[in-house]
């Protein structure tokens, strides 16, 4: 017999916890209604739905959620995978980890939405191994929902259906690589964090072997709402090419850092002055990181123009990645800051494709050398041609993250660089033999 939600009160908590509670208050708003809805449509409807909304993906790479799922086959002969990326390791990103403590039950639905879509009988939540707070939190909302039918074979008692399917919370070991979806599924297998070659697809060949569709945790939980509103109706929020909301993770140099849901298309001035405060200690602002580390930045001027949707932010040369807004007041050391970012991206790169692997550690010593002073003009040719080579070149995206910030620093801050340099300089070997050999060039020098 389904759950009715006129008799919430006669459901038998067992254990008074947290998450008892915090599934007791979900049902109450309206919790598992989308579910319910979903059910007594035809997968390929809510899959139909989900594309009218014009959800995108909300990790970073912006593909339509609807086309993705389609993607999957529909025959049920093998099985089939739904991997929830809450890997979440790019700097300045901070907005799945809210969900995972505040809302893990709308994820738990939205998981049970996309099963269903898709034909799934299995879901593993990625969660970075940083993440222990929130790993274990996540695991005890999903152990209440396993004794309450809301997932698992109970789930055929609470909704009435034939359908149900198990999920899973595999924890990362830290390494930032992993938030790729071809890395993601080989660290779950159990190997390396190796990206895979693309063609074939994860849908076609994923967890081993087997179709398998990626999604981001924010990207997975919007869908209850849109299933409960209906796909034209969430269409309508925000930037038209770009529809929804996002939870915007704004950090730095700002008065009230946090998490914010606004529509798509949100100015990020009105973010910045009117939901964040402004600039800390009245400064002026320098530039603005619009979506995670990997993401080109904005001057002030930019920054000012811009609105936050993947489309306006192309017009200045960046994107909406992650939706971590990294702000930068007057003070701030742009060398410094890409040479950071550098170093953490060299520092992570899984060492796969030559172009990364030693294009990294060249733009790292590079900026050491700009950072320290003792780098001329012609470094900073070199270190945007290195990134240009960089660019475009790696089996994933990890390449081009380590060489967007870097060309878009190195462009829009190029004073700042170039005020770092010198007009020459004269290189003085660290190991001591060719050291004394160039001593004794130079006496050689002098006396003829």
């Amino acid at each position: 017999m389904g759950f009715e939600y006129g008799e919430i009160s006669k459901i038998a908590f067992a254990r008074n916890s947290k998450f008892d509670a915090t599934l007791k208050l979900y049902i109450a708003n309206g919790g598992f209604e989308a579910y319910r809805k979903a059910l007594k449509m035809s997968p390929d409807e809510v899959i139909n739905e989900v594309k009218k909304s014009g959800l995108r993906g909300r990790g970073g790479a912006c593909f339509p959620t609807g086309l993705k799922w389609s993607f999957m086959p529909k025959s049920n002969d093998v099985p089939k995978y739904l991997c929830v990326n809450g890997d979440e390791s790019e700097p300045g990103s901070f907005k799945d980890r809210q969900i995972f403590e505040f809302n893990p039950f709308q994820l738990i639905e939205g998981i049970l939405i996309a099963g269903y879509a898709m034909g799934i009988r299995t879901t593993y939540i990625y969660i970075r191994g940083e993440y222990h707070k929130w790993i274990n939190l996540m695991q005890k909302a999903l152990d209440v929902a396993y004794e309450r039918g809301f997932v698992g074979p109970k789930m055929k008692e609470t909704f009435g259906s034939d359908y149900w399917l198990d999920i899973y919370i595999h924890k990362g070991a830290g390494a930032y690589i992993c938030g790729e979806e071809t890395a993601l599924m080989n660290s779950i297998e159990g190997y390396r964090g190796y990206p895979r070659f693309k063609p074939p697809f994860p849908a076609q060949r994923g967890l081993w072997g087997y179709p398998t569709t990626i999604n981001n945790v924010e990207t997975i939980t919007a869908v209850p709402q849109i299933i409960k509103m209906g796909g034209d109706e969430y269409a309508k929020i925000g930037a038209p090419k770009h529809p929804g909301t996002l939870l915007f993770g704004v950090s730095g140099h700002i008065n009230k850092p946090g998490v914010y849901e606004l529509p798509t298309g949100t100015p990020l001035k009105e973010i910045l002055y009117e939901h964040c405060g402004g600039i800390w200690k009245n400064k002026a602002l320098k530039a603005v990181i619009p979506g995670g580390s990997s993401m080109p930045p904005l001057t002030a001027e930019e920054a000012e123009q811009a609105n936050m949707d993947e489309e306006s932010l192309q017009k200045f040369g960046t994107h909406i990645g992650t939706g971590g807004i990294i702000v930068m007041d007057e003070d701030t050391d742009i060398v410094k800051v890409t040479y950071r970012i550098a170093h953490f991206y060299h520092h992570e790169s899984c060492g796969q494709c030559t172009p990364c692997r030693e294009g990294c550690g060249w733009m790292e010593k590079m900026l050491k050398r700009i950072y320290e002073g003792d780098a001329t003009t012609k470094d900073l040719d070199l270190l945007y041609s290195v990134a240009s080579n960089i660019e475009g070149n790696t089996i994933c995206a990890l390449g081009d993250a380590a060489a967007w910030p870097v060309k878009g620093f190195l462009t829009k801050f190029r004073s700042e660089f170039e005020a770092r340099v010198k007009p020459s300089r004269e290189f003085v070997p660290k190991n001591i033999v060719h050291g004394k050999r160039r001593s004794a060039q130079l006496l050689l020098e002098n006396r003829t």
